[in-house]
């Protein structure tokens, strides 16, 4: 193995003065090597850093987080503290397997579901969230950084030694292209308002395959070099879907990723992100998407995924709905029109009725916290019949049912068929059914 550490390598922890044994070396960067240590027969991972980065700011900084604890389970947050007469380095909880970093994603060295995209987003929306509800902010959100499981799109955030208290002064800017154009011209240190911009950058990265602001000004570069680099996203950026300015649309051979997955959008999402790269280029304060708003709208795009017969995710949207029924447009996948889905109404929120969609506790209590994991019913289909589908019920009080004005309860367990016209009073929310 290569690293500053041998295997068998046993380090003190400072604040408890139990052992931690180096069991393998996981990699190196700018600022140390990373390592999985066993602590009491519990694999975690240590960053040590190098003597010219073992700075006392970078060591008041962990000082302060450990203290502080971790804002939301997500992070793999700095825990413990271990220090040397020259360097030090922390504890924090090791990555596991199943996270892959999301520029794997992009790269296609990952195989993952529009489904499992729109989650991650929903996901690292309300994890930036909790992060800056505790006065912190990231600073440096990056493709490196964040890491997401393909199958169900949970996250995970690391290098969280750059975290700071919002606004603060630091050498810490962020990396090129996720920078706000504020930061690119030296103007303000990273904040929780820059933080908003690099978040709105990652999700429209992740879901649309190409940065916002490459577009042909890009393409024309020749020379990639700082100065374009500062000109293309500090002082001159343009929004490649800007409605009144197109000298900066994508151009089509090159940047297809962009075109294609824009088209298949629907229309609240684009204006999101319409604002977040118009107004919100030069008016940090107004003009940038909220936690809560993203959050919000991504957890409403994933409820507009249903199933093409040819087996592609497209997404359901109202103004494509016709006044008797059907909708138009054809899957972006096979090119075949597109059937209207099974649906139901719920409040202000439209959730498609696919086989194996699901319904979580914001669903049923707004005020509920977002969890992808803990579903609360599920759309299954007929042992006899898989035309035939059903909403189970997987909570734990029955539902009260109105079938042609006949009530009746559907008991945890069981499930109601998706008929059209059928009410579901869920508690708090109530639900109909259309086919």
């Amino acid at each position: 193995m290569s690293g500053l550490f041998p295997r068998g390598k046993k380090l003190t922890i400072d604040n408890t003065g139990a052992h931690c044994v180096v069991e393998q070396f996981l990699g190196a960067g700018g600022q140390g090597e990373v390592y999985q240590v066993s602590v009491d027969g519990v694999s975690r991972a240590l960053k040590w850093y190098y003597p010219q980065t073992s700075t006392p700011e970078q060591l008041e900084t962990l000082a302060r987080l450990v203290a502080a604890g971790v804002p939301d389970g997500r992070f793999l947050w700095p825990e413990d503290l271990l220090t040397s007469k020259t360097t030090f380095g922390y504890l924090m909880p090791l990555r596991p397997a199943r996270f892959k970093n999301i520029s794997d994603i992009l790269t296609r060295n990952v195989n993952s579901t529009l489904t499992s995209l729109v989650t991650s987003c929903a996901n690292l929306s309300d994890a930036f969230l909790q992060l800056h509800a505790k006065g912190w902010c990231y600073r440096d959100i990056s493709l490196g950084n964040m890491f997401f499981d393909p199958k169900n799109g949970d996250i995970l955030v690391c290098d969280n030694d750059n975290v700071g208290v919002n606004g603060s002064p630091t050498t810490i800017l962020g990396t090129p292209r996720f920078m706000a154009p504020e930061v690119v011209r030296r103007e303000t240190y990273p904040s929780t308002a820059t933080d908003l911009f690099s978040l709105a950058v990652m999700l429209f990265i992740v879901l649309m395959n190409n940065h916002p602001l490459d577009g042909r000004k890009e393409h024309a570069i020749h020379c990639f070099d700082l100065p374009a680099m500062e000109r293309l996203y500090g002082r001159e950026p343009l929004f490649i879907f800007d409605p009144h300015d197109k000298s900066n649309e994508p151009v089509p051979g090159y940047h297809e990723n962009a075109l294609t997955f824009w088209a298949i959008y629907p229309t609240f999402i684009k204006e999101l992100f319409t604002e977040s790269f118009t107004k919100g280029l030069g008016d940090p304060a107004n003009g940038r998407i909220r936690e809560t708003d993203w959050r919000a709208n991504m957890c409403r795009l994933r409820d507009a995924i249903f199933h093409c017969s040819c087996g592609a995710e497209n997404f359901f949207s109202i103004d494509r709905v016709q006044p008797h029924g059907g909708m138009t447009g054809n899957c972006w996948s096979c090119q075949a029109p597109l059937k209207l889905p099974a649906r139901m109404r719920m409040g202000n929120s439209i959730v498609m009725l696919d086989p194996g969609s699901q319904l979580f506790a914001h669903h049923l209590d707004k005020d509920r916290p977002t969890n992808f994991n803990q579903p609360q019913a599920e759309v299954v289909t007929h042992p006899a019949d898989a035309t035939r589908l059903g909403l189970k019920n997987l909570t734990g009080e029955s539902w009260s049912v109105t079938v042609d004005g006949t009530v009746h309860e559907v008991a945890p367990g069981r499930s109601v068929a998706v008929n059209s016209g059928t009410q579901i009073h869920f508690g708090k929310v109530n639900g109909e059914i259309r086919v």
